[in-house]
């Protein structure tokens, strides 16, 4: 793959990490963001418009779907005819939808691609990449994906990217509830917590939130309930997931009873109960102070 010059725009603990592995595969990146953060590798570039000129590529990694539609018009005004855009943020699927017909319209290539490996991820360049839109767009972006993460997956068209990470962290949601809501239980039913593991983990209850990020200290793989829980992935990013899940639910007329149950357990527990700035994991502790219905 011959050098590209990429525009990456927010390079924040997600896009830094990433910019600076565009950049260490010997990529012209350069990165602007809003509170001046830099990535190594990465040359400033004082305005979006200065990131995006003359750019083979542009990448955007942002907070929300009101962002997302700001940026992409100004990236989108100031683009070369025929590049691409590719949107990595996790938005509502309406704001993804929204940047690709102004893309489309401009004469230029998009995917929305939202990412699942949190911070660890974009570091290692082990992220998957849900991705949406046209095959040809998808195919140019592929040699990146192959460079910041793992595994890249084509979901379909222009919004499906974005449907597949809030289906999948809705999953994520509930299954790490129910992962902590059953280490609390064992603990009150006097069950040894590395016990419990070794049966779960090889039973039924086989999850990701058990298996390869388990909320009990001490017990299975490394994870930031060893550390903590300092996050990999914060509660309140959990939350603004499963807003997005309910958000996506209610515009499909989709029933998701334990989507909405999850997101009203995050609701609490960042916004009442100390939950914000720690991982999402720390439900654990939650749960083992609270009793019966409480």
């Amino acid at each position: 793959m011959s050098n590209l010059t990429i525009g990456f725009i927010g390079l924040g603990n997600m896009g830094g990490p990433m910019a600076a592995n565009l950049a260490a595969a010997g990529h012209t990146v350069r990165g602007n963001d809003v509170a001046g953060t830099t990535a190594k590798g990465v040359s400033e570039a004082a305005t979006i418009a200065d990131a995006v000129k003359d750019a083979d590529v542009v990448i955007t990694m942002l907070p929300n779907g009101a962002i997302l539609r700001q940026v992409a018009e100004e990236a989108i005004a100031h683009m070369a005819p025929g590049a691409l855009l590719v949107d990595c943020s996790t938005v509502d699927v309406e704001s993804a939808r929204f940047a690709a017909e102004a893309a489309q319209k401009a004469g230029l290539l998009f995917v929305d691609a939202p990412v699942s490996g949190g911070i660890g991820g974009a570091q290692g360049g082990t992220l998957t990449f849900m991705a949406g839109g046209a095959e040809a767009a998808f195919e140019k972006a592929k040699p990146l994906f192959d460079i910041m993460g793992q595994k890249a997956v084509h979901c379909g068209d222009a919004g499906a990217g974005q449907a597949a990470k809030i289906c999948n962290n809705m999953i994520l949601g509930a299954t790490m509830i129910a992962t902590c809501e059953a280490f609390a239980l064992a603990d009150k039913l006097g069950l040894d917590r590395e016990r419990m593991f070794d049966v779960v983990s090889t039973s039924s209850g086989y999850s990701w939130s058990m298996n390869a990020y388990c909320p009990a200290p001490g017990v299975g793989p490394t994870s930031p309930a060893d550390n903590d829980y300092k996050p990999g992935f914060a509660a309140e990013l959990m939350l603004k997931d499963l807003g997005l899940s309910q958000q996506a639910a209610e515009m499909a007329n989709a029933d998701t009873p334990m989507g909405a149950l999850a997101n009203a357990l995050y609701t609490r527990f960042v916004e009442e109960e100390g939950g914000r700035g720690k991982d999402f994991s720390a439900m654990l502790p939650r749960f083992e102070k609270r009793g019966w219905q409480g």
